[in-house]
Formats: C-alpha cells, structure tokens, sequence
C-alpha cells in the first residue's frame, strides 16, 4: 500500500522522520513569532483556519473542519471566535439558508499577509544560510513533503486571493 510504512521500511524511514521533525519545530517556532509579530490574539489553529480560507476561497464550516481535521462544533467555535474579531464573515447562500460560507474579511486577509510577510522574511534568512549549492535539494525535498501532505502549491494557493 502506497503512503504507508511497512514495519522493515519504518526503521530506514528514522532519519527521514527525524529530519523533518527537526524541521517541523524550526517552523513552528518560526510560525509563532510571525503570529506574534502581528499583535493579534489568534492562536495557530485560528490562523491555519485563515490561510486555508485565503488559500481556497469560501468555505463551507463542514469542508473547513475537514481540511482542518477537527470535529465541525470545533470549528465552529473557532469561527465564533474568528467572526468576533471581525477576522472573518458568515454569509448564507443564496437559495440554502441553511448553508453557510466562510469567507475572510479585508482585516483577515490583512492580517494573513503580515504574517506572511514576517514569516517569509524570517525563513529567508534561514534559507540564505543554507549553501547555494545545497539549495535545490531542499526545494525537491520540500515539494516533495507538501505534495505528500496535500498542500497546494504557492501558484495554487496563491490563486485563492482573487476569489
């Protein structure tokens, strides 16, 4: 089965394994001071949950709890609390009042781009201290991953903005 770890491949996987949770913490540590950086009070989950709408456009609460893997009365929550902060909108949809569609408001979609900005300011730091020649690995390695874990490529992602 492919994606899955037989228990012979999981001890030659170890280095791998290791490897990016050393750089998983290295980013986290970096997501939380770019988040820190902006002065608002959202924590890691509630900015996940305003990249992903910025990323995918609107969503409805039950594709968002899905992506974010979390219960949709999680989510909710989240969101109640993500709408208070003026972060984000409810909108019903036209001819289902029942549906709902999460959409960031301009200060949602300003405070991603900050965060963004720091962050992105911050690992290219990191990354200009990585050799040249090294460098392109790392970009077959990461693209790699992020594919693996179902992240949509900057392009993609990107694209999400003029929605």
């Amino acid at each position: 089965m492919q994606g899955v770890f037989s228990v012979e491949d999981l001890s030659a996987a170890d280095p791998v394994i290791d490897a990016v949770l050393r750089a998983s913490r290295a980013l986290v540590a970096v997501a939380a001071r770019s988040l820190a950086q902006a002065a608002a009070d959202v924590t890691l989950p509630q900015y996940r949950a305003l990249v992903l709408l910025a990323g995918r456009g609107s969503q409805s609460l039950a594709d968002l709890a899905h992506t974010l893997g979390v219960n949709p009365s999680t989510a909710t929550r989240m969101c109640d609390r993500l709408v208070s902060k003026r972060l984000v909108r409810r909108r019903t949809v036209p001819g289902d009042r029942r549906q709902v569609s999460l959409n960031l408001t301009e200060a949602g979609r300003e405070l991603v781009d900050e965060v963004s900005d720091a962050r992105r300011k911050e690992i290219a730091a990191i990354v200009g201290a990585i050799p040249a020649s090294r460098r392109s690995h790392v970009i077959t390695a990461l693209d790699a991953f992020s594919a693996a874990a179902g992240e949509l490529a900057e392009e993609d992602w990107a694209a999400g903005w003029s929605l």
